[in-house]
């Protein structure tokens, strides 16, 4: 072992195995970010001194759309994993696709799948769309921050060779000490992209439609870019001409829409929003 290799936590990717049944760490990190994003979107949405005096959705309103942002995370996350990044070998073994355990999640595929959830949720609801998306985003960074802690337990996605003193020896990346990417990821889009759009939330951002959304997407292009500079790339794709890794690529149009979103937003200024209708369950 390299002098300066910190020993990796040799964390069992399986908490508990109760013969077939096998609750994983990956699995709980979702279930997680998904049930504490449900719990701060409904005191978002209750908070009307943000909103302006008038909140456009209700708390109720996160109940029932948890269901849908669910479905999107795992059906864009598998399929843009897909897509994105191994489609020939999903070619050959179509099976594969619908083998979530073994891990092979795309973020960026997940958020095209929440975006498009969320969007048919808030049009069926007369939820003003970029306020649903605002909401989804100051949410997200939990589930990111969760899911990158799953990947280091998972000895996955790990970063590049590194002669740093806080590097690790990871059980399936070989003998050399690596960066600790999944941790660089956590920190990045997890804790200080969360601490900025709870910060922008408490200084009235959410009666700018879209800057709270922007933010997110256009912060995330930005952790995913600097992360991906430590980072490993995927051994069957590699180098990108320049240089660049498909998760890079994948985050450059993210800060141009993310940025001109919090422009745009700011050019319309402040909007007032209308009392929502009443859930189903609370009319006459």
């Amino acid at each position: 072992m390299p002098l300066f290799a910190l020993p990796f936590p040799m964390i069992d990717p399986v908490l508990i195995s109760v013969g077939p049944l096998a609750i994983r760490w990956y699995a709980l990190a979702y279930v997680g970010g998904i049930v504490a994003g449900w719990w701060l979107a409904r005191r978002v949405a209750a908070a009307k001194t943000y909103w302006g005096g008038v909140s456009p959705m209700h708390p109720e309103d996160a109940d029932d759309v948890i269901v849908w942002a669910a479905l999107g995370i795992v059906l864009g996350g598998r399929f843009g994993y897909v897509l994105f990044y191994n489609p020939s070998y999903f070619v050959s073994h179509p099976a594969e696709i619908f083998v979530l355990w073994r891990g092979g999640m795309s973020f960026h595929g997940g958020f095209l799948g929440t975006i498009l959830a969320l969007l048919l949720f808030a049009r069926s609801r007369g939820i003003p769309m970029l306020s649903m998306l605002d909401v989804a985003a100051i949410v997200t960074p939990i589930g990111l921050f969760l899911g990158r802690i799953a990947n280091f337990i998972n000895s996955e996605l790990w970063g590049r060779v590194t002669d740093v003193p806080w590097a690790f020896v990871f059980p399936n990346g070989g003998p050399q000490p690596r960066h600790a990417s999944q941790l660089y990821e956590g920190t990045l889009e997890g804790i200080v992209l969360f601490a900025i759009l709870i910060v922008m939330w408490r200084k009235g951002a959410l009666k700018y439609p879209g800057m709270i959304g922007g933010m997110f997407v256009g912060g995330y292009g930005v952790a995913r870019i600097v992360s991906e500079l430590f980072r490993e790339p995927d051994a069957h794709i590699g180098y990108l001409t320049g240089g660049l890794t498909m998760g890079m690529l994948l985050s450059i149009p993210m800060l141009i829409v993310g940025f001109g979103a919090i422009w745009i937003a700011k050019q319309r200024g402040v909007t007032k929003f209308k009392a929502p209708k009443k859930p189903k369950n609370e009319r006459a």
